[in-house]
């Protein structure tokens, strides 16, 4: 099993292609939990979102977002416009969220000059990974995510939601099993509670399948963890995840969580026109430092609910 597995054009149309292999591929994207297509003609962002309608139907919207992007055309996005010199830790897209995507694609438009990778890991090797006793204790107890939108920091609860009324957004949040409350005039602090472990719905396997580690404050540089311990007091910080009862998750376990993702981790350069795919339940995905400049566009597909617990 590789990861990610390469299909390796010679320059005919990437949805063409798609559309004739479509079974197989996403066989394969199943079993390896990404495909890497290389060496096909894309045809620009029209042609990136036609090969994802052949391969998965219609793309979906950025909703409930975490990170600043950029909508290049319809709903294909910039990848995440954090400051090239930041590494984005793995995580499954909108994996807080009640629903998220089932599947992820990227298309290189531009390689970064140096790294700039999206490094995957697969999640079941994760969990494999991951302390019995630690993956039992969030089983149990599963985990929180907090985060608190503040004016002139960070996104903006109304782009995060895609609402600009108060009212509008509590009840939106309690549609989508999100507490939410004002905590002043201007902040909102919303509160989830989600699983840390799920079944893929149809490869029955378990996976560790979360945000605990890309959020908890552990994960962050130290200067920007400092930094923004200045500026706010624990409850009031923009991104934090807990035990789901609330429980502190104590730094070490977090320690042992992100050394679990980097020892099963892979990586690869990206070459111009480049598209990955990756089934977002079977694999994580990160962000590199990089040296500018690199362009990488974004598209979401498949919408899937939460499951069963295991």
């Amino acid at each position: 099993m590789g990861l990610p597995y390469i299909v390796q054009g010679g320059g005919e149309n990437l949805a063409d292609r798609l559309a004739d292999d479509r079974a197989a591929i996403r066989d394969r994207l199943r079993t390896d939990g990404a495909v890497l297509l290389r060496g096909f003609d894309v045809g620009g962002t029209d042609g990136f979102a036609e090969a994802v309608r052949a391969l998965s139907g219609e793309l979906l919207p950025y909703e409930e977002r975490s990170s600043p992007r950029e909508t290049i055309k319809g709903r294909v996005y910039s990848s995440t416009e954090y400051p090239p010199h930041e590494e984005i830790f793995f995580h499954n897209e909108n994996s807080y969220q009640q629903s998220w995507p089932m599947t992820l694609y990227f298309h290189c438009v531009q390689p970064p000059a140096a790294h700039g990778a999206t490094p995957l890991v697969d999640t079941r090797r994760v969990l494999a990974a991951i302390d019995p006793a630690v993956v039992q204790e969030f089983s149990r107890r599963r985990w929180m995510a907090v985060r608190n939108f503040h004016p002139d920091f960070g996104l903006p609860w109304q782009e995060v939601f895609g609402v600009a009324d108060r009212a509008e957004v509590l009840k939106l949040c309690g549609d989508r099993d999100i507490d939410a409350e004002w905590c002043s005039s201007d902040q909102l602090r919303t509160t989830s509670i989600r699983d840390a472990v799920h079944v893929h719905p149809d490869t029955g396997e378990p996976v560790w399948f979360n945000h605990i580690a890309v959020f908890h404050m552990s994960t962050l540089s130290a200067d920007l963890r400092d930094g923004l311990r200045e500026l706010f007091p624990e409850p009031d910080l923009p991104a934090n995840s807990y035990y789901g009862d609330g429980g502190v998750i104590p730094d070490d376990v977090l320690a042992h969580v992100r050394d679990c993702y980097r020892s099963a981790a892979t990586r690869f350069d990206y070459r111009r026109d480049d598209v990955l795919v990756i089934d977002n339940m079977l694999t994580a995905h990160g962000r590199e430092p990089f040296s500018p400049p690199r362009r990488v566009a974004v598209a979401m597909a498949e919408p899937t609910d939460a499951g069963a617990r295991p």
